[in-house]
């Protein structure tokens, strides 16, 4: 009986903002076979650093975070606490 523990990016998915939500699923695995799965979202924001994240994630925020968009969301971020 083995057991094996496997994290993948399960979705990205772009929001109207210019935000990604990235799914990370756990799986583990029991002979091959899955026996779980377990899911974990976190959402990367233009402004975000994103050295630490999955290539493919990456990728969509190098396409995505343009300058347009990074401007857009700290005007949106600047403009979001004032009363």
């Amino acid at each position: 009986m083995a057991l094996e523990k496997v994290t993948e990016v399960g979705s990205i998915e772009v929001l109207p903002m210019g935000q990604i939500q990235v799914r990370t699923d756990t799986v583990i695995k029991e002979d091959g076979k899955e026996i779980s799965r377990r899911y974990h979202r976190h959402v990367v924001e233009p402004n975000h650093n994103t050295a630490k994240e999955d290539q493919r994630v990456k990728e969509v925020a190098e396409a995505v975070h343009t300058k347009k968009v990074k401007d857009a969301w700290a005007e949106h971020t600047a403009n979001a606490f004032k009363s």
